[in-house]
């Protein structure tokens, strides 16, 4: 019986030494960085480093990326102002996303009393909500969107709620609408940066695309009693390469407006100019647009950010089957940069990682910033799983280290 007690103490001291020294080597505990998980951030400096000063006659512009939202260059671009019939591009929005096009739309005695520019139709006409969004856009007749307001909003109270709510969907935030044809009432504003956002959401609609960029239509009432010709008000649309549309506006307050929009190349902006002269200096509008449009295409291109690649990166990993894990590089699509911008790359990674580590959940990522401010956030991947360390794989590491001792 000693001896047996002597083999069983021989037998279980390595063992419990074994475990001692599992135990001790696998204190949890924070795995210090490895070398290259903290990389630096990048820079490009600006080419030139001040933007030039445009000759606008608009008391507010701006100029934006439709991609990004990114303003390119403002004049006033915060400050509201009225923007006459501009704001019929909302109301065009409203119906197309709200209405059926093919509903029949009644005038009532309201819109049919509203002043020129008109469609002219009598309380009691009645027509299909497509053909009169033609007349909206195309002519910009202000019965016209009385009409569409009460038809898809009730009233014109209704409808310039559903307005506003729709504005602060797409962030514009400066924003308010009063009336569905922009006639000059206490309130009724937007500004420049506002009015690019509302045209840049517009051009992702193709029905509203295909509206604003017809030539001429002619329509009829549903009762087939009267035939109304169309033309298109937008000198931008044929004078422009690359223009889309989208709409020019006037009253005694607001002055001549346009928003407009172009694309070349992959490249699409919006432009708005609010204010930009009294009659007679229709033309005014024309020539401000296209200052816009020119610097935009002239300066700012679709350029490839230089990213490092971060496929040699290895973030430690705590308690887990393997000590460190490898991460992705971001796939980064081209940004409009032009030589007045500064780019900066921050490469937000974490020291370490706690298992159990997952392809699909986000480790981290690339932030893009465009003068300071941020333009993109790109997520960082673990580049395989790992899972937690579990009870039963310290007991057959030890049991392996008791067969080899």
């Amino acid at each position: 019986m000693k001896i047996k007690r002597i083999h069983t103490v021989f037998i279980l001291l390595p063992l419990l030494f074994l475990c001692y020294c599992h135990f001790i080597s696998h204190t949890p505990q924070k795995v210090p960085p490895v070398p290259g998980a903290n990389i630096p951030s990048g820079h490009v400096e600006a080419q030139i480093s001040e933007q030039p000063s445009l000759k606008l006659h608009a008391a507010g512009a701006c100029l934006m990326d439709a991609s990004s939202g990114r303003i390119l260059y403002g004049k006033e671009e915060s400050v509201p102002l009225p923007m006459a019939s501009t704001t019929k591009i909302m109301t065009c929005l409203l119906a197309l996303e709200q209405g059926n096009l093919k509903d029949t739309v009644t005038f009532s005695k309201r819109a049919s009393s509203m002043p020129k520019v008109h469609l002219g139709a009598s309380a009691g006409s009645s027509f299909c909500l497509e053909d009169l969004l033609y007349s909206l856009m195309l002519e910009s007749h202000n019965d016209t969107a009385v009409a569409i307001a009460e038809h898809i909003g009730g009233s014109v109270e209704g409808f310039a709620d559903r307005m506003n709510a729709k504005a602060a969907d797409l962030g514009m935030k400066q924003t308010h609408f009063v009336t569905p044809n922009g006639l000059d009432a206490e309130g009724h504003a937007s500004t420049p940066a506002d009015m690019c956002r509302l045209a840049a959401y517009a051009c992702q609609n193709e029905s509203f695309l295909q509206i604003v960029s017809t030539p001429s239509k002619t329509i009829t009432n549903t009762a087939r009693s009267h035939t109304y010709s169309l033309s298109n008000k937008d000198a931008f649309l044929t004078s422009y390469d690359g223009a889309l549309g989208i709409k020019t506006g006037f009253t005694g307050k607001a002055g001549f407006c346009f928003v407009g929009a172009a694309r070349r190349d992959g490249r699409t902006f919006t432009s708005c100019v609010l204010a930009s002269g009294w009659p007679p200096n229709k033309s005014f509008k024309w020539a401000d647009t296209k200052t816009l449009m020119n610097f935009g295409f002239d300066h700012y291109t679709n350029q490839t950010i230089p990213v490092q690649d971060l496929s040699s990166v290895q973030i430690p990993v705590n308690d887990g089957k393997s000590d460190t894990v490898g991460i992705t590089t971001p796939e980064i699509p081209p940004f409009l940069v032009s030589p007045y911008d500064t780019i900066d790359i921050e490469y937000a990674l974490p020291s370490s990682l706690e298992a159990p580590v997952r392809t699909d959940t986000c480790a981290g990522t690339v932030n893009i910033y465009i003068n300071q401010a941020m333009a993109g956030s790109f997520p960082v991947y673990p580049q395989k799983n790992i899972d937690k360390t579990q009870f039963s794989d310290i007991l057959h590491e030890i049991l392996q280290l008791f067969l080899n001792f």
